[in-house]
């Protein structure tokens, strides 16, 4: 039963890939980014990674669709559309050449079935985010205040790009 659901999973989140980089409509490739995402955090279901999934279903399908989708509807691009997928054959040779990279790396990763080095009796006796959670804020407490710093950053200068400028108003500037 797994391989079905393993199958059904990966499947589409592969045609879901395909079709968020191929569609003309930037909405409809939002959508079908959102299908990839729910489905990969179907993969990490099936690994029993519960905090993983947790974090793709919030973090990505919840928060950095909207904010894309956001963004999208902010910036209001009226291009045209032919130059964006005129001709596949630009896309196709950077994609073969980029696929064949990354599958040369995994095979010669040297972080192949490697393990973590969270202790085997926590993860056991408390779960494996309780262990992850413990690692994060003990550990790498300062990289995960960093990250926090640079997203609210990031806000911020969302914000500032969206704000409309006002008009100077001449008559206060001749008296």
């Amino acid at each position: 039963m797994v391989a079905v659901f393993f199958t059904y999973f990966s499947l589409v989140s592969i045609i879901a890939g395909v079709l968020t980089v191929a569609l003309k409509n930037p909405v409809h490739c939002g959508l079908a980014l959102l299908a990839l995402l729910l489905h990969v955090s179907g993969l990490f279901v099936l690994l029993n990674a519960e905090f993983l999934w947790a974090v793709q279903v919030i973090v990505y399908a919840g928060a950095i669709l909207v904010l894309y989708l956001f963004v999208l509807m902010l910036l209001n691009l009226k291009t045209d559309e032919r130059y964006f997928h005129s001709s596949y054959l630009y896309f196709l040779i950077p994609a073969v050449a980029g696929s064949l990279y990354v599958l040369l790396l995994l095979l010669r990763s040297p972080y192949a079935g490697a393990k973590g080095n969270a202790p085997t009796v926590a993860v056991l006796q408390d779960g494996d985010t309780y262990a992850i959670g413990i690692k994060m804020f003990s550990d790498y407490l300062l990289q995960f205040e960093i990250v926090g710093v640079f997203l609210l950053g990031a806000i911020i200068g969302a914000i500032v790009l969206a704000k409309t400028p006002k008009p100077i108003d001449d008559n206060l500037h001749e008296r």
